[in-house]
């Protein structure tokens, strides 16, 4: 395929425009794919090395409530291309997956390089091209317009969709940038916001033996919110699943506690306070009658002096409020809030100000948490957008 001799254009060669190209590919259209960075998929290879989560394997109301007040405009994506949608398409890239003990779906590889090549042969047979370090810069007229490594090139394709990311992991390739393209555009854009992010905490010196630590047997209390997850205490502050689970409370301004012990109740633990102290230290007798790991003690230590004594004590063990300094930078965030408002998109994920243009993935304005949610999102809205593409496409043939 030459450059300039394409049906439908996908910017973006991340999970999102690559099902898009997928799909688009499968209805007969010459497809292309512009990346900016020098290789295809970056984010999703970077989310593969610890482990690549590809979906939920849980019942579809709560897996579709997990997207908050954007299930309903993902609904029917989601009712077409799943979970179970999801674990069919990668064993067909030849994937043996297994689920974990909390539903989470991973490939037996546990990495996102096998299923990634497998998934580029696919698309080659398909005939789609890929071109690297091509840098979209909008458009002039209806010409789309790259920087490319032989300067620009400008493209007419019958549709193209943008799957470009949201606004965190810069250097992976998703900056954001296109924002400003097409708010100049008339496209409302809701203004972006971490999500899936740690949280900073200015740590007294005596915390800095436990950094690197996972803390494990708590729960996080966020408003309404209490979630069981590990986490870990980082020399920036907390971070790891259990807060993503409660980052967005935490983001809209709801206070952090965590009950250090979720499996006993309060009067148990004042019980086993009670107990006598003899010659020992307070933290050895935490440890001794509370059965305290060290990450547990030193959180209470930090957050919970000074101690009080009895079932005040017990209740500050279930309920320690953490005083934390706000979320981590926008571009650190697993993921980002905000970006294409709805109401921008018709039900096709077409752009309403530059008809034949649709948006997938992350760049829309939707969030979940961690746990198979987020790539499950991205495939599925590439998906959609690459079907109604293709069939303007052919309507316009």
């Amino acid at each position: 395929m030459s450059d300039q001799a394409c049906d439908a254009l996908v910017v973006g060669a991340g999970p999102a425009g690559l099902m898009a190209a997928e799909e688009l590919a499968r209805a007969g259209l010459r497809v292309l794919v512009a990346e900016a960075k020098p290789s295809v998929g970056r984010k999703f290879l970077m989310a593969g090395k610890s482990g690549l989560n590809l979906t939920k394997d849980e019942p579809f109301a709560p897996f579709l409530a997990a997207f908050g007040e954007a299930a309903g405009h993902l609904r029917p994506m989601l009712e077409e291309f799943g979970p179970e949608a999801v674990q069919d398409w990668a064993r067909g890239l030849g994937q043996v997956l297994f689920t974990g003990s909390s539903g989470r779906v991973f490939p037996e590889a546990m990495k996102a390089s096998p299923l990634l090549r497998a998934w580029l042969v696919r698309l080659a047979g398909l005939g789609v091209g890929i071109r690297t370090r091509w840098r979209w810069r909008g458009w002039d007229g209806e010409a789309a317009l790259f920087d490319t490594p032989g300067g620009e090139v400008r493209l007419a394709p019958k549709v193209t969709v943008l799957a470009l990311g949201g606004a965190s992991w810069a250097r992976l390739g998703s900056d954001g940038a296109w924002a400003d393209v097409l708010c100049a555009e008339g496209v409302e854009v809701t203004p972006f916001q971490p999500a899936n992010m740690g949280f900073r905490v200015d740590w007294s010196a005596h915390m800095a033996r436990q950094f690197g630590q996972p803390v494990k047997g708590t729960a996080l209390i966020a408003g309404d919110q209490t979630v069981r997850g590990e986490y870990v205490i980082s020399e920036r502050g907390l971070e790891g699943g259990g807060i993503y689970a409660v980052s967005r409370a935490l983001r809209e301004g709801a206070d952090l506690a965590i009950d250090l012990m979720p499996d006993w109740a309060e009067d148990r633990i004042a019980a086993a306070l009670s107990r006598p102290r003899g010659k020992a230290s307070l933290s050895n007798h935490l440890r001794k009658v509370l059965r305290l790991d060290p990450a547990r003690l030193a959180l209470l230590m930090e957050f919970g002096r000074p101690l009080p004594e009895g079932a005040a004590l017990a209740r500050r063990i279930k309920h320690l409020p953490v005083r934390y300094q706000g979320p981590r930078p926008l571009d650190e965030a697993i993921s980002t809030a905000g970006g294409v408002a709805w109401g921008a998109l018709d039900e096709t994920l077409m752009l309403r100000a530059r008809p034949g243009t649709y948006c997938a993935g992350e760049m829309l304005d939707w969030e979940a948490p961690t746990g198979g949610y987020l790539l499950t999102g991205c495939l599925t809205t590439g998906r959609w957008a690459g079907r109604a593409a293709a069939q303007r496409a052919r309507a316009r043939r």
